[in-house]
């Protein structure tokens, strides 16, 4: 069984709360300008009197709190919240990540989204549970969903992890956890499934080596033993540290040289750590059997570091990252943000606290951002339309929407890339010849709605689907995407520009 901590903690859960008494900043200037800070939750604006022409040198805190997905200008404490949940939402939310995005020189937020509204009944209205992975610009607002997937045996994806190559999650429960991943630097694309039992172990995602690599930090299923899963060459590798089997997550600093492990209790702790490829590469069902990897292992461009607590005071830290020059490291602990040295000694209260009684439960550290500034985050539109809009799209006709007709309810699906002309847009039955040319997608019938039977088969940019529903009705199709039903081809589209997405019919 999953110990408690590594489940995705419900936006809709009690707070945590700190009583923490009203902070006065005095700023002092020649202009003798006095800033008052807020009190409660921590997401009032304390704006910094000193020039913001070097842009975002501190990169920004991502997090994820009972408001929404958000921002932290760690200069001068402004949150800002990007994607907002409405008050009440039944969303459980992982993550956020900061990852690149094609066309744009910045990293972005990527996290997911569970729906965690009652499921459908037959005799009662519901919803269908999907898992959602989301990406937002924290400078445009612009907000893309980019896969969904449905999901009514879990409550969302775990150990929401990313580097600069790719995004990787764990889904499912039990003892048949998944490891699935994105390649962040092509095109939007199927995610790649890199470990399902029984075929393979079960894993927890717990964290990822920094930049282009492709290791993965995971923790095994039962063992509890911690690997690096080449996500490359889609084998395990040894880890180079030795976390206890209930451990974790684990943040890797930017140059991949130090690693701040969250323990069961009692904080992190941090140590060095080598997270080039290693020489020894086992095979994938983890046998002893190795063979040499196709490059040699790095070594650490600093001096090594005793390992040493970061306030064992704390309990269990929910999420963890390094600031960009790795002299820092922040804290999800509490429901709040903590802000420390990471060469402080054991014991040393946090430098800054922020978004105190705000509930948050994940935090991620960008690099910095020079040619941004604060001054230009824009606030995006929540997670609730998209995940209402499939829904909607999913709805069986109401003649196939009975008890006996359900049964006899046929559902057939199919991709195509919307940026140029496609036969699949235009089809509106299912015959012999249509298939055979065509084969359709795996999608099933769920009482009210359908669905696709593969995880992860929905997904957004440019992609559209064509669904006929037959079977007990006269044959009803039609089209929609994910972000927009709009082809982007249509001449005056009206949906947002995506990049262009690759798929054959």
């Amino acid at each position: 069984m999953l110990h408690a901590r590594s489940q995705p903690v419900s936006i809709t859960s009690a707070a945590y709360v700190r009583k923490r008494g009203i902070r006065n900043l005095l700023l002092a200037s020649l202009m003798a300008i006095t800033i008052a800070s807020c009190s409660g939750a921590g997401t009032a604006a304390v704006k910094s009197p000193s020039p913001n022409t070097g842009g975002l040198a501190q990169g920004l805190i991502g997090f994820v709190a009972d408001k929404g997905v958000g921002v932290l200008d760690p200069a001068t404490g402004k949150s800002t919240i990007l994607a907002p949940l409405a008050p009440g939402a039944a969303f459980r939310v992982a993550g956020p990540v900061w990852g690149p995005s094609p066309d744009v020189p910045y990293p972005v937020l990527y996290f997911t989204v569970h729906d965690d509204r009652p499921a459908e009944r037959r005799t009662t209205s519901g919803v269908v549970p999907y898992d959602w992975l989301f990406r937002v610009d924290p400078f445009t607002g612009a907000m893309e969903p980019l896969a969904a997937s449905q999901d009514s045996l879990s409550e969302g994806p775990i150990g929401l992890v990313a580097n600069s190559h790719y995004l990787a999650l764990t889904v499912g429960c039990c003892a048949t956890y998944e490891v699935d991943a994105l390649d962040l630097t092509k095109p939007l694309s199927a995610l790649k499934v890199l470990s399902r039992p029984p075929d393979q172990a079960a894993f927890f995602t717990e964290g990822a080596a920094p930049g282009e690599s492709g290791l993965l930090a995971v923790r095994a299923f039962g063992t509890g033993t911690w690997y690096w899963l080449n996500a490359d060459a889609g084998v395990l590798n040894p880890f180079p540290l030795t976390p206890g089997p209930d451990d974790g997550p684990v943040a890797i600093s930017k140059d991949g040289t130090l690693a701040a492990v969250s323990l069961t209790d009692h904080g992190a702790l941090i140590e060095p750590i080598n997270s080039g490829l290693p020489l020894v590469t086992p095979s994938a069902s983890g046998s002893a059997a190795a063979s040499a990897s196709p490059a040699p292992t790095p070594t650490p461009s600093i001096a090594p570091t005793a390992p040493h607590h970061v306030n064992s005071k704390l309990p269990h830290v929910d999420s963890l990252a390094w600031s960009p020059d790795a002299k820092q490291i922040v804290l999800a602990v509490n429901g709040e943000l903590e802000l420390y040295s990471a060469s402080g000694a054991d014991g040393t209260p946090p430098a800054k606290t922020y978004l105190t009684g705000g509930n948050v439960i994940g935090v991620d550290w960008s690099a910095a951002i020079p040619a941004r500034t604060a001054a230009t985050l824009k606030a995006g539109p929540g997670p609730q339309a998209v995940v209402d809009a499939l829904l909607d799209a999913t709805k069986l006709p109401a003649a196939a929407d009975t008890p006996a007709a359900r049964p006899q309810t046929k559902i057939y699906l199919w991709q195509f890339d919307s940026t140029k002309p496609s036969p699949i847009a235009s089809i509106a039955d299912a015959t012999p010849a249509v298939l055979s040319q065509y084969p359709s997608l795996p999608a099933a019938v769920v009482i009210h709605h359908w669905a696709p039977s593969v995880n992860w088969l929905l997904l957004g940019g440019c992609f559209r689907y064509r669904v006929v529903v037959t079977g007990s009705v006269p044959p009803a199709a039609s089209t929609f995407g994910l972000g927009a039903n709009t082809p982007c081809n249509a001449p005056a589209a009206t949906s947002s520009p995506t990049p262009k997405a690759t798929a054959s019919p």
